[in-house]
């Protein structure tokens, strides 16, 4: 822990807990991880196929297992989990004492099951047992995409006990889905006299994608540009505030419920027009996560200056935000949906490149 808290370690004191967006072998093996962990406070660390196609493309402490895999006769898919589930140990284990000093509320890495089964809720079901079974680890979070498929299986998963991290939730609608199927999972778990102090979630709400997607098409001049993704994270925010109260939370609460938090996710600035700490900025609050890609650790250490809560402020201004889409010729439905779909299949490419970026690497390794 630092003496004077910098940037990143301040938003712990708004309830806020910084994690990390990254994941290599030299980071969890190298002391990279325990340093943030030391020095910013960070508290938890994010992973999914895109981030692992750049790790393992860059070949950098991967060839040596990958030969002997290879050698083995270890098919590439294979090859790639255990590679996959080998950093993941590591870094849960790096985040050990994080997840032991705060009580089992914190202190998580999420591997996100294979992309190619989105859109299949019992395939799904059936990796994050394995991958949870097989990790061993009680600070292992299994990311299930919030696909109409994706759903149901956090409903089962969380009625299991298990921590779940449901990523790519864009949608308001979908995010009202996914908060169901943990409260309704967590009621099955209950009445199979399950302990449901022991189970973690939080709800990927993607961000900087949203404004990415509304500013290209959005009339130039508009001055919704560049707000979209704060207002529909704000409105996020109070639908969690307004679920995760009253007499049906109570009942669970009662029972050693956590709620499930809103982790704001792809928070890096795109545009160079904006802010590069603007999806943190307008973005704290309590029981929130912010997982933090490189470059907003890098500005945030720069110049970041939280100030406290603001995710609840300027609710009403977020909402007109919303509401003004239509006036502007932009449907909120097709603008969430589209979005949801390119980030399915963009996870999905990453993952086939890597296996073909895997298969070339094993070659060339073999024929030295």
């Amino acid at each position: 822990m630092p003496d004077i808290k910098n940037a990143i370690a301040r938003l712990n004191d708004f309830g806020q807990a910084p994690w990390y967006d990254n994941v290599t072998r030299a980071l969890v093996r190298d002391g990279g991880l325990a340093k943030l962990v030391a020095d910013d406070d960070i508290r938890g660390v994010t992973s999914n196929p895109t981030i692992f196609e750049k790790a393992m493309g860059s070949g950098e402490g991967y060839d040596e297992q990958l030969k002997s895999l290879a050698a083995a006769g270890t098919s590439i898919e294979d090859t790639y989990w255990k590679l996959v589930t080998d950093d993941i140990a590591t870094g849960a284990d790096v985040l050990r004492p994080v997840h032991d000093r705060l009580d089992g509320s914190d202190g998580f890495i999420s591997i996100e099951v294979s992309p190619t089964l989105a859109h299949d809720a019992d395939a799904t079901a059936v990796q994050v047992r394995e991958l949870q079974d097989q990790l061993g680890r009680p600070n292992v979070m299994v990311k299930i995409p919030a696909t109409a498929e994706g759903v149901p299986a956090v409903r089962t998963a969380i009625s299991e006990g298990r921590n779940i991290n449901v990523t790519l939730i864009f949608a308001l609608g979908r995010y009202g889905e996914v908060i169901e199927a943990y409260l309704s999972g967590l009621e099955a778990l209950a009445a199979a006299g399950g302990d449901l102090s022991k189970v973690n979630s939080v709800a990927s709400f993607f961000v900087s994608r949203v404004d990415t997607e509304a500013d290209r098409r959005l009339p130039k001049g508009s001055a919704l540009r560049g707000k979209v993704a704060v207002a529909n994270a704000k409105l996020a925010y109070q639908l969690f505030e307004e679920r995760f109260s009253g007499a049906r939370w109570d009942a669970l609460a009662a029972k050693g419920a956590k709620v499930q938090r809103p982790l704001w996710a792809s928070t890096s600035t795109k545009n160079a027009d904006y802010s590069d700490t603007l999806y943190v900025d307008e973005l704290v609050g309590p029981h929130t996560v912010n997982t933090l890609a490189q470059a907003s650790v890098d500005a945030l250490l720069d110049h970041g200056d939280p100030k406290g809560d603001t995710v609840t402020q300027g609710v009403a201004d977020a909402l007109a935000v919303i509401q003004g889409l239509d006036a502007e010729g932009v449907d909120y439905d097709d603008l969430v949906a589209t979005i949801e779909r390119e980030g399915v299949d963009s996870f999905a490419r990453s993952y086939q490149d890597c296996m073909d970026t895997l298969a070339k690497r094993a070659r060339e390794l073999l024929a030295q």
